[in-house]
């Protein structure tokens, strides 16, 4: 399910606009689409409003100026306004120049989360998800000690050594 685009809670209605010939989403609970709903007058989303979420006073999505919408990045040129109406980014620098205004999308999305787990294929042994969780971990951890985080990094530290003395390496069984 995805979250109301308004609040943190659960969406119930999702209704699409069409706006100057665009289709314009909104996800909404239902406290947040019956605001959204009786301020929108009866032939959709008015013109001038460049986003249906700042109808009604709760506030929208984006809380980033018009200027912050409008940087473009400088390695590809992409803004975030064109990024919204095309659905995809123009390179990796993107991701990162766009860093504040995506998370809440990807948090809408991916039911409050923003950082993607992957997937096994359902015949993956216990073994090789060991194994695979502790690639994960020292990635972390290496990524963690770059960063200075060096409490997180002894955490994640002891996890590796806990699985490591409970199990015996991939190598060794194959």
């Amino acid at each position: 399910m995805k979250k109301c685009l308004r609040c943190t809670k659960q969406a119930t209605l999702h209704i699409t606009e069409l706006k100057s010939g665009k289709s314009v989403s909104v996800h909404l609970c239902e406290q947040c689409a019956k605001d959204y709903l009786s301020t929108v007058e009866v032939g959709g989303i008015p013109d001038d409003i460049d986003d249906p979420l700042s109808i009604g006073g709760v506030g929208s999505i984006e809380s980033d100026t018009p200027e912050e919408r409008e940087q473009a990045c400088p390695h590809c040129g992409m803004t975030f306004k064109l990024f919204r109406s095309q659905g995809r980014l123009g390179c990796p620098n993107c991701y990162e120049l766009f860093h504040n205004q995506l998370i809440p999308i990807l948090e809408s999305i991916h039911h409050g989360e923003t950082q993607h787990v992957g997937k096994f294929p359902p015949k993956v042994s216990d073994d090789r998800r060991q194994h695979y969780e502790l690639i994960r971990l020292k990635n972390e951890l290496k990524s963690a000690i770059d960063d200075e985080r060096y409490e997180l990094a002894a955490r994640l530290r002891d996890q590796i050594q806990t699985i490591e003395s409970d199990s015996p390496s991939p190598e060794s069984t194959s």
